[in-house]
């Protein structure tokens, strides 16, 4: 994932020496010369490294620390120190900074605490996207030959960290399966991003991709990183990806085959490392023929071709799925139910179900909110079952 690093530092020589190497490294970099300018940096959003020399025009450099201590996620700041400055500097690192250097800088001692910087910077990232998505991994479900088949290959395709096209109809459990193929993979402690393409704009589905620099467009008012950069050394899940634009499509056909790309209104290339998984519930070879899909798009997704038959051409694993959302739904709901009478059973294996699992699980969700029994019966179930 792209880093920036701010270097906060009067002398216009250092500030550039220092940039044209960390530049070398691959970090973008970005200069202040006072306080007051690394403040404006540091509101926008910019800055995920700071360095930062003691005496500045406007102030006393190390009263950054206290200014930014409030932050949730206060960038690392490496104080740049006079041999003299020892002892201030041991007292910064108990007020919060992350190291110091003294000067003449050695570039590499300072590659190293950047590098202990990026670190640190990483794994926030993975945290707050670990717990703003609270996922929960689930069995995926079946001993059907179909369903075996999909499992077998889906394995294969985690094993391999391969591009991989899911197809179904609607509810039969296409991101369940992504996730799946994350969590069995090399790739199970990084970041798993699903983004809907037919739930974002596509005017904005670009910028939510890719990300942009501050005043790429009217409203950009800081730099914003892009899922694909948040994705990096994981999985992107590409939902309903049949609905993003051609113009779209060209621009991340040509992100995943370069491993890069640039943010809206960027210059830098983001190198990036990930696993792509999409899905559709529409038919990608007849809406290239319609000339509204690319072609050269669909074959580089479906290195692996997995497709979820529905719930009509799996009967045999109703009974394993009803039990399973007995299951998870007696804890969701602190109920106790021991299961389905057999005639209940068969009402589900002779429905069509044509919202598939989803429709299966509201069901079931259905029945035992109205069930008093210690087994869900026919008149528990949703009247369009019965009949």
């Amino acid at each position: 994932m792209g880093l920036t690093v701010l270097i906060i530092d009067d002398e216009e020589n250092a500030r550039q020496n220092i940039g044209e190497f960390l530049k070398s490294l691959g970090y973008e970099v970005i200069g202040a010369a006072t306080l007051g300018e690394a403040r404006t940096c540091l509101q926008r959003g910019d800055g995920d490294v700071v360095l930062l020399d003691v005496q500045l025009p406007d102030g006393y450099g190390p009263n950054l620390l206290y200014e930014t201590a409030h932050l949730p996620n206060r960038p690392p700041i490496i104080l740049i120190t006079a041999y003299g400055d020892i002892e201030m500097a041991v007292e910064a690192m108990k007020n919060g900074a992350h190291d110091f250097l003294t000067k003449p800088i050695q570039f590499a001692q300072l590659q190293q605490s950047i590098q202990r910087a990026s670190e640190l910077v990483s794994l926030r990232r993975e945290l707050a996207h670990l717990r703003q998505a609270q996922q929960k991994i689930d069995f995926i479900i079946g001993k059907s030959p179909e369903m075996q088949l999909v499992i077998n290959h889906a394995q294969r395709a985690a094993a391999t960290s391969v591009s991989v096209l899911i197809t179904g109809e609607s509810g039969t459990g296409k991101e369940l399966l992504a996730r799946f193929i994350h969590h069995n993979g090399p790739r199970a402690a990084k970041p798993f991003i699903a983004i809907n393409c037919a739930a974002i704009q596509n005017t904005m589905l670009e910028s939510e991709l890719f990300g942009y620099e501050a005043g790429a467009f009217t409203g950009a008012e800081k730099r914003k990183h892009g899922l694909m950069e948040v994705a990096d050394e994981g999985i992107m899940f590409l939902d309903e990806i049949s609905s993003m634009q051609l113009d779209i499509q060209a621009k991340l056909l040509r992100a995943i085959d370069e491993k890069a790309f640039r943010r809206v209104g960027g210059t830098s290339l983001i190198h990036v490392d990930i696993q792509i998984l999409a899905a559709s519930n529409r038919n990608l070879k007849i809406m290239i023929k319609e000339n509204q899909f690319r072609e050269d798009l669909y074959y580089r997704l479906k290195v692996v071709d997995l497709h979820l038959p529905s719930l009509r051409e799996r009967k045999a694993d109703l009974p394993e799925l009803v039990a399973f959302l007995i299951r998870q739904n007696n804890a969701r709901l602190g109920m106790n139910n021991a299961g389905v009478t057999a005639r209940a059973m068969q009402a589900v294996i002779n429905y069509s179900w044509p919202g598939n699992i989803r429709e299966l699980n509201n069901a079931i969700e259905h029945a035992m909110l109205f069930c008093d029994d210690s087994e869900i019966d026919l008149s528990h179930l949703p009247a369009e079952l019965i009949r």
